[in-house]
């Protein structure tokens, strides 16, 4: 009669920007497609705004500012690696408004990139948001679809 008292309940992860969400089968990178970094969902952004995915701490701001990795507050490891070989724009392009080890709430703004010069350079503009220790976590759904920034749920979990 009283379940509901135990069950626990669903852990979110947020857009990183407005776009739409796809699954990582569609990412033109086999890293990637092929989960070999981990579970998760992309989003081909429509904006260049990038928005942190949880609550946490900010666990390294990559050299290039191509990519985030953050530790949730319950110790998900999430890396949100803006657009494809975009390492080889060595900086280029984007701007990081967080350093490593600064706390981090779901929604905040981490940073920026520049989506057309990206694509300009021939870069795929595709956001993977991977779980890296998606093995630590039970019943993991995706939202496929429009998403808003900082607002849309594009996956969930149980620990």
């Amino acid at each position: 009669m009283f379940d509901f008292l135990f069950k626990s309940k669903d852990k979110e992860i947020l857009a990183t920007q407005n776009g739409k969400a796809v699954p990582l089968s569609e990412v033109p990178d086999e890293a990637f497609s092929q989960k070999l970094l981990g579970d998760g969902i992309a989003i081909i952004p429509s904006g260049g705004d990038i928005f942190s995915p949880v609550t946490g701490v900010i666990a390294n701001v990559f050299d290039t500012l191509h990519a985030y990795a953050i530790r949730s507050e319950d110790g998900i490891g999430i890396l949100v690696h803006i657009g494809i070989d975009t390492v080889d724009l060595k900086g280029e392009g984007f701007e990081t408004f967080v350093k490593k080890d600064q706390k981090v709430k779901a929604g905040d703004l981490i940073g920026r990139a520049n989506l057309e010069f990206i694509q300009d350079k021939g870069f795929p503009i595709y956001t993977p948001i991977v779980i890296t220790n998606a093995d630590k976590l039970k019943n993991i759904s995706y939202n496929l679809g429009d998403v808003k920034a900082g607002k849309s749920v594009i996956m969930s979990y149980k620990v």
